[in-house]
């Protein structure tokens, strides 16, 4: 609760401050529209950061995988797969038996 009211009070000191401006005359209405513009964008992509933060700490924690990295493991998956397949036909070809140059043994 300590951080909402910190955020808060940051908030009003900004308004304060800017209304102030205004008052003495430091800057024109249209100056202070668009540092609060500015300072609204800043704390949207601030908030942004920290949700995206939370939800991946969360996500984590619950031992979920993204789909990104499910999307890697199955590639990597599919290239043993392949590796193991041609490990066996060079195997089975090597294993075959050979008929020797003189003829069958007895």
């Amino acid at each position: 609760m300590a951080k909402k009211s910190s955020s808060l009070g940051d908030l009003f000191a900004t308004l304060k401050s800017y209304v102030n401006q205004l008052a003495d005359g430091e800057r024109t209405p249209a100056e202070v529209g668009t540092a609060l513009n500015d300072w609204a964008r800043e704390s949207a992509d601030s908030v942004k950061a920290k949700i995206h933060e939370e939800v991946e700490a969360a996500v984590l924690k619950m031992g979920f995988v993204k789909r990104e990295e499910f999307e890697l493991l199955n590639q990597r998956l599919l290239a043993l797969e392949k590796t193991v397949k041609k490990k066996r036909v060079v195997a089975k070809s090597s294993a075959a038996p050979r008929k020797s140059a003189g003829g069958v043994k007895k």
